[in-house]
């Protein structure tokens, strides 16, 4: 009887040691002895126990958390940037094979590589052209980690940190540079209503009769305001050309 149990016991063990199974989106690196022998999965997978050794690797995308780095620009001002790479393993043999810890190798990359990328560059580009950064970071990774078998899809420079000083300096010029368009824009249009009140002069010169007429107009206008007296100057002009006109009937 105990030598039955006893062989069960060896026969489960064996079992947990042999049988594995990989989700669709993991492989196993098999290993026999020290020796490469393939990559298996996903599903279910048989291997000697205590010959053959397997690591699961994770085929999904990782968004890895690359911690803020006290950096000087170009221009020397003192920054603090952090990022996010995402990136994912093609080649499960070559992450475990050529990198003792791809995660961790990533990791220290992708910090050394933000700090050359980011001190090579000034802060008013790191602050407008943040795209040009990205894909800048992004090629530079994605050559290194090929040799690894990993691809970096993406880096995303999440927040610059600048200090107080430089706060307020470039609060003043976005200040100074909406003033400067606002008297822009207010002197195109002092410009463009000049250009109307002359073209409509012109008209008005040509044709005398129009004056008389926008003259009643701005009459009739203001006769509908509520007031209780209105002064008005009367051109000694239009009186001349009424009693003429007058004159004339009679």
């Amino acid at each position: 009887m105990g030598g039955t149990l006893i062989l069960i016991l060896v026969i489960v063990v064996l079992l947990t040691k042999s049988i594995y199974v990989l989700r669709e989106y993991e492989r196993g690196v098999v290993f026999r002895l020290g020796r490469f022998v393939g990559v298996r999965g996903p599903g279910l997978m048989l291997i000697i126990p205590f010959f053959d050794r397997l690591m699961r690797v994770s085929l999904r995308i990782i968004a890895m958390d690359v911690p803020p780095q006290d950096v000087i620009t170009k221009d020397n001002v003192s920054v603090k940037v952090n990022a996010v790479v995402y990136y994912r393993v093609f080649e499960p043999d070559r992450a475990i094979i050529e990198v003792q810890d791809f995660n961790y190798a990533t990791s220290q990359l992708s910090q050394t590589t933000l700090r050359s990328v980011i001190g090579g560059s000034e802060l008013d580009e790191l602050l407008s052209e943040r795209d040009k950064i990205n894909q800048e970071l992004q090629a530079i990774l994605d050559k290194q980690t090929d040799s690894w078998g990993i691809k970096v899809s993406a880096v995303e420079v999440k927040h610059v940190d600048l200090p107080e000083t430089m706060q307020r300096a470039i609060a003043r010029q976005a200040e100074a540079e909406r003033e400067r368009r606002a008297k822009i824009i207010h002197a195109e249009g002092e410009l463009q209503a000049s250009e109307k009140l002359s073209h409509a002069a012109n008209v008005l010169a040509q044709e005398p009769t129009s004056i008389q007429l926008r003259f009643l107009q701005t009459l009739s206008e203001i006769s509908v305001e509520k007031n209780s007296t209105i002064v008005f100057p009367v051109p000694i002009d239009i009186l001349q050309n009424l009693l003429g006109r007058k004159g004339g009937s009679e």
